[in-house]
């Protein structure tokens, strides 16, 4: 017999295993002679009155066992040498892509400019430390992508997209814990995310693909519009059956590459602003109305938006008991991003609190026409960059001191390690974004009552949200409207805001290949 109910729980109750046991028997009156076990299938929080509460969905066997899910790498068979598909880039889009490929019996070829997931920590700590940014391998470039050590985030809303628990049952494969299965916004962390894509590297090699760090791809090989080849550090060629083109948001040598190859590609709207930083103890506070939290509670978060004046200004990418990292990819440029490690245990909360950015905001710009958005980051992260003092020292500013326009007399402690100085955000940014911020501050205040405070400082800029250019595909077969055998997908190719829902997608892509070269 199987019985499907819900438990609300307190977090101390939710943490033991033999409590909720015994809360189980007692609810569903199991007999002492029954024999029981407990799936647990969804776990949420309730922070809505004065004691949070969890909210637990569970299946319970009574006197009989729960079949054991096979794995999804049973399904996994060495590639077929005879079609190979060329992924260009080794981040969720393109390693899902090759996991998928190696289901279906093709074998995939994977380039990417940055280094493995291990090496890439000596550039993460030149940047943090020393201000040295290595174009090729940073917070975005790299195995694994932008998500391996800004924060791992797991939740997506891309239900329609494929299957996530599929994506999130390879994560758990791969090392991931298997509370992401459960969780309503599962997290890996920064710590712990690097394993978990070195062994999914190790598996997709163990089935026969190939894995090619510092290998840029620096030209396309097209003949009568057909994708036939790349060119790897401008000096050798690789052909292949298929090409997927998962680079990411912010390779911004790829799109000027498209452009210059003739390649159609397409300018879209993304968003742009500024990281907040409050003490996680606040915003606890505010969410849990506890202060200190309860111990057996997560470092809360927060999720807001607002309409102004025909934009849409919200929180993104937000981490509790989190840091703010540098995400410049290129030297003369400033971007911030966010992570938290998987105890998600610092004392800052961190968000990013973005404007919309729409094509009739970038008139003076529309001389790049499909990159106009593109020049237009460009432009904003140079201007930050040049206000400092050559380093990735950021600008920051008292939230309360943004909206009223002044400087900040005094900056205390961030989790910036690079460190920050005072200066006039508005200075830096747009007006249509800068106004809209300081409106839309004023009314998350309202919303979360001690959020608008003195307390929590602005650093900027935030701009790699997303990519600000897409590159079209046909809706059914996922390949390029003008160039047969060329597949985009991801966050770079404008498909995708995220690590699941860049994996749906590079599976997507996979499974189109597949069709194209098998049927």
């Amino acid at each position: 017999m199987i019985k499907r109910t819900e438990l609300s729980l307190s977090p101390e109750e939710a943490s033991d295993e033999s409590v909720i046991s015994v809360i189980v028997k007692n609810e569903l009156r199991i007999k002492d002679t029954d024999e029981f076990e407990i799936v647990k299938l969804k776990r949420s929080i309730d922070a809505r009155s004065r004691y949070p509460f969890i909210n637990l969905l569970i299946d319970v066997y009574i006197n009989e066992h729960p079949s054991p899910e096979p794995s999804i790498k049973d399904n996994y068979k060495i590639s077929d040498k005879n079609k190979s598909v060329i992924i260009i880039g080794a981040g969720p889009a393109g390693y899902f892509a090759a996991l998928e490929l190696i289901e279906l019996g093709l074998k995939p070829i994977i380039f990417d400019r940055g280094k493995d997931v291990r090496s890439r920590r000596f550039d993460l700590k030149a940047i943090q430390q020393f201000s040295i940014v290595n174009p090729e391998s940073n917070y975005c470039f790299g195995e694994g992508g932008a998500g391996t050590y800004s924060d791992g985030k797991l939740y997506t809303r891309s239900h329609k997209r494929g299957d996530i628990q599929k994506a999130l049952k390879i994560f758990v494969e791969h090392g991931a814990k298997s509370d992401i299965m459960i969780d309503a916004h599962p997290h890996i962390g920064s710590n712990k995310l690097p394993l978990v894509v070195q062994n999914i590297r190790e598996t997709i090699l163990h089935y026969g693909g190939e894995v090619n760090f510092n290998s840029r791809l620096t030209d396309f090989i097209i003949r009568d519009n057909v994708m036939k080849g790349i060119i790897i550090n401008d000096s050798e060629e690789f052909f292949a059956d298929a090409f997927i083109l998962s680079t990411g948001h912010s390779a911004r040598d790829i799109f000027y590459l498209l452009k210059k190859k003739n390649i159609r590609i397409e300018s879209k709207p993304f968003a742009m602003g500024v990281r907040i930083e409050h003490p996680q103890a606040l915003i606890d506070e505010i969410q849990y109305k506890q202060n200190p939290r309860d111990k057996f509670l997560p470092a809360s978060s927060y999720k807001l938006t607002a309409q102004v004046n025909g934009r849409g200004v919200f929180s993104f990418c937000m981490c509790p008991g989190g840091l703010i990292v540098p995400a410049a990819t290129a030297p003369g440029e400033l971007v911030v991003n966010g992570m938290s490690m998987s105890r998600r245990d610092s004392m800052f909360a961190n968000s990013g609190i973005v404007v919309s950015v729409e094509k009739e905001d970038l008139v003076e710009y529309e001389h790049h026409n499909e990159l106009a958005g593109l020049e237009f980051q460009k432009e904003t992260e140079s201007n930050f960059f040049k206000a400092g003092d050559g380093s990735q020292r950021a600008p920051a500013q008292r939230m309360t001191d943004y909206v009223k326009g002044k400087i900040s007399g005094t900056i205390g402690k961030t989790s910036y390690i690079p460190g920050v100085y005072s200066h006039i955000i508005s200075e830096l940014l747009p007006d249509f974004i800068s106004e809209r911020l300081k409106y839309a501050l004023g009314h998350f205040g309202n919303k979360m009552k001690g959020y608008f405070t003195e307390e929590a400082y602005i650093v900027g800029p935030e701009s790699r949200t997303s990519s600000p250019v897409r590159i079209p595909r046909d809706r059914e077969t996922h390949e390029h409207t003008e160039i047969k055998n060329l597949f985009p997908c991801g966050e770079g190719a404008g498909y995708a805001g995220g690590i699941i829902s860049a994996a749906l997608d590079g599976q997507n892509a996979a499974k189109a290949i597949y069709k194209k070269l098998i049927n």
